[in-house]
C-alpha cells in the first residue's frame, strides 16, 4: 500500500476541513440545543464528511453503500486505540492530561490514514470471477 506525499497533504487537508466544519456545527447547533445532542449531532455529521470528503477528493474512490457503512468502523478503531495511547501517556508515562491527546492524535492519525484506505480503496470480490 503506497501512500504518495498528495494523498497524505489530501488527507490532512480534509481533516482539518472536517474538523472544522464540525465544530463550527457544534457551535451552531449549541445556540438551539443541549450540548450532548449537538455534539452527538455534530459527530456523526463529521463521520459523514470525512466519509465525502475521503472518498472523493483523498483517495478518489467510488461511493458505495458497503464503504458507507463500514467507514464508521475507521472511527471506532482510531478512538480505542487513541484511548489506550491516552491513558498510557497520562498513567503510564506521567504526560500531563492537557497535552496528552496532542500524543494520542500523533499516534492515531497513520492508522487513521490506513484504515481509511483500505475501506475506500477495497475492491470488492466478484463472485462470478
Amino acid at each position: 500500500m503506497h501512500a504518495s506525499l498528495p494523498t497524505i497533504a489530501r488527507f490532512l487537508a480534509g481533516g482539518a476541513l472536517n474538523t472544522g466544519s464540525t465544530f463550527v456545527l457544534y457551535w451552531l447547533l449549541l445556540l438551539i440545543m443541549d450540548y450532548r445532542i449537538a455534539y452527538a449531532i455534530s459527530f456523526a455529521s463529521g463521520i459523514l464528511l470525512s466519509y465525502l470528503i475521503n472518498t472523493r477528493f483523498v483517495f478518489r474512490a467510488q461511493h458505495s453503500l458497503r464503504k458507507l457503512l463500514l467507514f464508521p468502523l475507521v472511527y471506532l478503531i482510531t478512538y480505542l486505540a487513541g484511548a489506550i495511547v491516552l491513558h498510557a501517556a497520562v498513567s503510564g508515562f506521567g504526560i500531563n492530561k492537557t497535552i496528552a491527546p496532542l500524543l494520542s492524535i500523533c499516534a492515531t492519525l497513520p492508522l487513521s490514514y490506513v484504515l481509511t484506505k483500505l475501506v475506500l480503496s477495497a475492491k470488492r470480490a466478484n463472485p462470478r470471477a
